[in-house]
């Protein structure tokens, strides 16, 4: 006989999962409300890299899936009484514009922490954001001077509430300098004159997102905090800031992705090619890393220079990156639309006795797996321009859609930060900055110590893509007519000849400096030399 009791109990127990909204859009309501995965991981008791999963497409499941979905109804119903209440404001303040008497002579009232949310007291002055001296506020979570005469820049404090959903247009130098309204939630408060240089601030609702000229300085912030912190010592400071180096660096992309037109899948599958083939061995893509020095030199005497290339791996963040899960696909087809990773068949290299092979230095024949970026100098170096060799047979691929721009913000950031450490000779900032994109590449694939992003194709196609930067340096200084002796590694470029008239010499990413300069070959011009087998470090 049926137990009917036993058939009631599961359905008591029986409900349907919470639905959750799309993937694309958890992300977006945890960011307008300038929510840190860290936070709502947190708030949640799972890890924030569990949280990157959820806003990658992962659903969750249980009584956590109820406690996600419940911050994500909260988050909606938040974000749309705050933009009524936010477009409202802003009208009201245009409509006080019209008609308020003020003297443009009279300064705004300066926000305090009462008056403003954002905007805290601290318990122990840290480093002005915008001029480095010691400050006894915080505004939107970055320490600064609420008086700007009391600020070493001698310019306004602006702040600004970030889940204010406006944009910000300045005005022009012909543009109204006069009476200003009340100060709203909708508008930007500026400490000081109004009338100051750069004219007024208006602010008009265009949706929910607080959009701003100025973007916080988070590695200056963290550089003048970790100074604080350590009383001025330099030593100190580094050590502290490179061994944080990683989750900053984490912290910087997702500042910097906020926005962005793509979604990026953080913890793909992966198939097995990208996988370790044992617990210490490597995966099986070749990232054709060069080893190359010149068989043969003409006779006689030879001063070599040996170039070390700047910011390779900055660089190379400016590649084709997959977004999403890479898919399988086959045959003698290249769609430039996608990105991933490749089974090919190289064609033979005719021109090592002077160039090294786009390759690396590999001597085992027949197919073998490469990425975006080495089958991309392939088939440019094989198409008219160059035909320097026969285009490589592709046999299946491995891809997704790609674009070369996705971390492109994310570069420029770190860029401007080393650019401004070299000019100040800034050398805490540069070691930070330097810990921090080459710890971001080296810790993509099966690291313990990034979590937040797991893809093992990225970091195989930013290292080869600093490995083919290296050869078409080496190409343009054969092309200009210099001897290229010797290619290593990412950075290690030795050439013979005038190179300062091929080459800038400096500290910037598109320049080099000389690591070495060394003599090789006998004062006998009618003795072949052959290179020597040494290292450069």
């Amino acid at each position: 006989m049926t137990d009917f009791g036993a058939i009631d109990a599961l359905l008591a127990q029986a409900r349907k999962e919470v639905p959750l909204p799309p993937a694309e859009e958890r992300r977006t309501l945890r960011e307008e409300l300038n929510l840190s995965r860290t936070q709502l991981a947190q708030a949640l008791g799972v890890s924030p890299s569990t949280v990157g999963g959820w806003e990658s497409g992962r659903d969750p499941s249980g009584e956590v899936r109820e406690k996600y979905a419940y911050f994500l109804e909260g988050a909606k119903a938040k974000l749309a009484v705050e933009s009524v209440e936010s477009v409202e404001s802003v009208e009201s303040a245009e409509s006080a514009e019209s008609t308020a008497e003020v003297s443009p002579e009279e300064p705004d009232a300066e926000p305090t922490a009462d008056q403003d949310d954002d905007v805290d007291t601290l318990a122990t002055p840290r480093p002005c954001v915008l001029c480095g001296q010691p400050a006894r506020h915080q505004v939107a979570g970055f320490p600064q001077h609420l008086d700007p005469a009391e600020c070493g820049t001698g310019e306004p404090t602006r702040t600004a509430e970030p889940a204010v959903p406006a944009r910000v247009e300045p005005q022009g130098p012909q543009g109204p300098q006069g009476p200003q309204g009340p100060q709203s939630p909708g508008r930007l408060r500026l400490s000081g004159r109004q009338g100051q240089a750069g004219g007024g601030v208006k602010v008009v609702p265009v949706g929910r997102r607080l959009k701003t000229a100025d973007t916080p300085d988070l590695i200056g912030s963290a550089v003048a905090g970790a100074l604080a912190e350590h009383s001025g010592d330099v030593e100190a400071a580094t050590k502290a800031l490179v061994k944080r180096a990683i989750p900053d660096a984490m912290a910087l992309l997702d500042h910097s992705r906020k926005g962005g037109r793509y979604e990026v899948v953080a913890h793909p599958w992966l198939p097995d090619v990208l996988r370790k083939q044992s617990s210490r061995g490597p995966d099986l893509i070749w990232e054709a890393r060069p080893k190359w020095a010149r068989s043969e030199l003409p006779p006689g005497e030879h001063e070599v220079t040996a170039l070390d290339v700047n910011g390779a791996y900055l660089s190379a963040l400016k590649t084709h990156l997959p977004l999403g899960q890479l898919e399988h696909s086959t045959g003698n087809q290249h769609n430039p639309r996608r990105s991933g990773v490749h089974l090919i068949t190289p064609s033979d290299w005719d021109h090592d006795a002077y160039l090294p092979n786009p390759i690396g230095s590999r001597d085992e024949p027949g197919p073998l797996w490469v990425t975006e970026a080495t089958l991309r100098l392939l088939l440019r170096i094989s198409g008219p321009k160059y035909g320097l060799c026969d285009p490589p047979e592709i046999h299946e691929s491995w891809t997704s859609g790609a674009t070369e721009g996705l971390l492109e913000k994310f570069r420029v950031a770190l860029k401007d930060a080393r650019d401004r450490a070299i000019a100040e000779d800034d050398e805490v900032t540069l070691e930070y900055v330097k810990a921090m994109y080459s710890k971001f590449v080296s810790t993509l694939g099966e690291s313990n110590y990034n979590r937040e992003l797991y893809r093992t194709d990225w970091m195989h196609l930013i290292r080869s893509q600093a490995f083919a930067n290296l050869w078409w340096k080496a190409h343009r200084a054969y092309d200009e007519g210099l001897m290229v002796v010797r290619a290593m590694g990412t950075d290690e470029l030795h050439v013979i000849g005038d190179w300062r008239a091929v080459f800038t010499e400096g500290r910037g990413v598109t320049e080099v400096k000389v690591k070495d300069v060394y003599t090789v070959g006998t004062q006998n011009a009618d003795e072949p030399v052959g290179f020597p087998a040494r290292e450069i470090l």
